[in-house]
């Protein structure tokens, strides 16, 4: 039987209707502030799930059992952050009018933002869990409120005091470090305190960020800030898997995958893996 070429991440072809979790690919990178590319992030990370396989020997479980759909790439402005925000959160909110759980692939960090006041709308009671090696709680840089290094912030403003918890933090400007003491939790370095956390929040809706540059460069140099003392794959699988498993995962994403800085692809894989231990995960907690 003849069939269309759809380029999907793996596995993630199933009915819409029968669609737990609906991946969407936000390829911006307009606020990047040091190495630029990651607006071919999202095309790559699928592209590289073609070698992995459907099943994880960490959770005994197959995307070929799991309810996920990939609508593609949003076609979106790069001259312009607001409209490309406007039109991530549409998309977000017609997956959530749906009922189901958007997922999105990066891009750079400031793509959350807009999945993000779609998740905030639908569920004003949303708790943040963000992995990353940089606080992204700048008021603001350069002169702009809409940007990568300030993203954490902008979702702060919605949200306000004690509904951000940060891990693997190991950067940002000491400003950024003295505001967040009294607005957000952050638990530098690794994560410490995340099991805690995870028990505390029950099934309290949570917005799950992951940048990937909370890797170590040893691990992930395909990023376009990377940052040296960073954590494992292994640290980071695990880590993905116990917040996916056990919170009440009302939308989530993963980016900065800036792939042509590493030429041997090994960040796409790393990439495209955690996305499939996340799918894993919380595919039958939702």
């Amino acid at each position: 039987m003849l069939k269309p070429q759809i380029d999907t991440y793996m596995a993630c072809d199933c009915e819409s209707s029968a669609a737990r979790t609906v991946l969407f690919g936000a390829p911006f990178d307009s606020t990047t502030s040091n190495r630029p590319g990651t607006r071919f992030g999202p095309n790559a990370l699928r592209r590289e799930s073609y070698g992995l396989e459907t099943y994880s020997p960490y959770q005994d479980r197959d995307l070929l059992d799991a309810h996920v759909l990939d609508l593609g790439d949003l076609e979106l402005s790069m001259g312009s952050s607001q409209l490309a925000l406007n039109d991530i959160e549409a998309q977000a909110a017609a997956i959530l009018a749906a009922g189901k759980r958007p997922f999105l692939i990066g891009g750079e960090h400031l793509v959350t933002l807009g999945a993000f006041r779609a998740v905030q709308k639908q569920y004003p009671d949303v708790t943040i869990i963000h992995f990353d090696a940089h606080a992204d709680l700048r008021q603001e840089y350069l002169g702009v409120e809409l940007s990568h290094a300030c993203v954490l912030r902008r979702c702060w403003d919605l949200i306000g005091d004690g509904k951000i918890y940060q891990f693997g933090i190991r950067s940002g400007d000491r400003s950024e470090w003295v505001w967040g003491k009294d607005h957000v939790s952050t638990h530098p370095f690794d994560f410490d305190g995340l099991e805690t956390l995870v028990e505390q929040l029950g099934d309290k809706p949570v917005y799950f960020t992951v940048d990937l540059d909370v890797l170590d460069p040893s691990v992930f140099p395909g990023t376009g800030t990377p940052e040296p003392g960073g954590v494992s794959f292994d640290a980071l699988r695990k880590a993905v898997t116990l917040v996916c498993n056990r919170c009440h995962i009302v939308g989530c994403d993963v980016n900065e995958l800036s792939p042509h800085y590493d030429p041997t692809g090994a960040s796409n894989a790393v990439a495209a893996k955690v996305v499939r231990e996340m799918l894993l995960a919380m595919n039958d907690n939702f």
